[in-house]
């Protein structure tokens, strides 16, 4: 039997989010790290596969083609429903991704029509008249509108979309949604015949998310952010179950790499500190500046992992980041730390780590290619949108790591993460 649901998602730590959802709500999901090679014939033992791909501050063109490919093998591989999965913050720019992606989808799977919707409102994100709330305050006065890459300043979806898109979009309002699914598909068809491609979907609570998640099924093509998941796995039958989130027992050393400069990431930083636990800091410019920045990372680390775990952290003010992008340019301060804290986690790993917490999309993408590591099997959730995964290493050892959005998670997330795998092994 092939997948029943194939998602795409347009960067590593949104992948493991979504994912988490699925497993929660019952299915046995596999993410793999970009577009298997097109001579693998890897079967999936999987009722969700997830392709995580880092498209989501790629150039346009590069985005669509990825996340065409990955459509591809998708359908190859039986998926009956495709998702498309972005950040639910919306990053995005009048320019893309996520109006040129889903427009490539819907003109490769046939299609005239989708929803859009980033609401996750266990992690504070909202949708209500079109427009998006992170916690109590609209998106354009939350922290991402100092975001480096995806600034955004404007919480009104519909016309946010409507800028990267050349169909029209609509608005599915919260009135209609309250209704349920039946008054849902009644909007999508009224929106449709009035020439509307996409509808914005508000959604203020899980129980929106139920009714939208039955109003869509057959449809071929879904776009949202993580929170729509756990409204779709019942259209086939599945129910919450135990058995999906089981991962191998862990053990090996602890550490965290974190390289995310959101305002949540902050906090869990600054609540680390304060615990007096071991922690270095990563300098941009020390190691622009030609400093083995690295090797000092790791002989840090290396005295402290029997007493771990430890966290080696470049995740800064607003401020502060653009003082270093002011000196190194932006594009190229993400990439340098991107790269050093990579091969920071390659060599935890090779000094023994087996449990290993990311914090920062970017950065996360970057770890699970230096590492090698071509797919996750979903586990336990640690905090809303974030679950322990195991991946095999190249090795044969299994690592086990949780890929953490910036803007996700508690200020304890760095110790709490721990305490559960120790749970699980209990």
């Amino acid at each position: 039997m092939g997948i029943r649901l194939g998602c795409i998602a347009d960067d590593f730590t949104g992948a493991t989010d979504l994912a988490n959802n699925l497993v929660r709500a019952g299915m046995r999901v596999v993410q793999l790290i970009d577009v298997p090679p097109s001579e693998s014939e890897q079967e999936m033992d999987a009722d969700a596969v997830v392709i995580a791909l880092k498209s989501r501050t790629a150039p346009a063109a590069d985005a669509v083609e990825a996340s065409l490919r990955a459509l591809a093998w998708l359908r190859s591989h039986g998926a009956e429903q495709v998702y498309f999965k972005y950040c639910s913050t919306f990053d995005s720019t009048p320019a893309g991704n996520i109006g040129p992606v889903t427009e490539a989808l819907m003109d490769a799977l046939g299609t005239d029509f989708t929803v859009a919707t980033p609401a996750f409102p266990d992690n504070g994100r909202t949708v209500f008249k079109g427009h998006l709330f992170v916690g109590d305050v609209l998106l354009s006065d939350s922290g991402m509108r100092h975001h480096p890459l995806t600034p955004m300043t404007d919480s009104n979806l519909v016309s946010v979309l409507g800028a990267q898109t050349t169909r029209a979009v609509g608005l599915v309002d919260h009135t209609v949604v309250a209704d349920g699914p039946e008054a849902i598909r009644g909007r999508i068809n009224a929106l449709r015949e009035d020439g509307r491609g996409i509808a914005v979907v508000d959604a203020v609570s899980n129980d929106d998310l139920m009714r939208l998640g039955t109003a869509v099924k057959g449809l071929p093509l879904v776009t949202a952010g993580s929170g729509l998941a756990i409204g779709l796995p019942a259209n086939w039958g599945f129910t919450p179950s135990p058995a999906a989130a089981q991962l191998p027992p862990s053990g090996g050393h602890r550490a965290i790499v974190s390289g995310s400069v959101s305002e949540a990431t902050n906090r869990q930083v600054l609540q680390y500190l304060r615990s007096g636990r071991p922690a270095f800091s990563v300098d941009p410019l020390r190691v622009a500046a030609g400093e083995d920045v690295v090797e000092q990372a790791l002989a840090f680390a290396e005295s402290h992992l029997d007493d771990g775990p430890v966290l080696v952290y470049s995740t800064e003010s607003a401020d502060t980041v653009r003082t270093v992008q002011g000196r190194l340019g932006a594009a190229e301060a993400g990439e340098l730390v991107e790269r050093t804290l990579a091969r920071v986690a390659q060599g935890l790993v090779e000094r023994g780590v087996r449990r290993l917490v990311v914090a920062g999309g970017e950065t996360s993408g970057a770890v699970v290619r230096v590492l090698g590591i071509t797919g996750l099997r979903i586990g336990p959730q640690i905090d809303p949108g974030v679950p322990w995964c195991a991946a095999a290493l190249p090795g044969g050892d299994t690592l086990h790591i949780t890929l953490k959005s910036g803007n996700f998670g508690g200020p304890d997330f760095f110790t709490t993460s721990f305490a559960l795998l120790d749970e699980e092994a209990g």
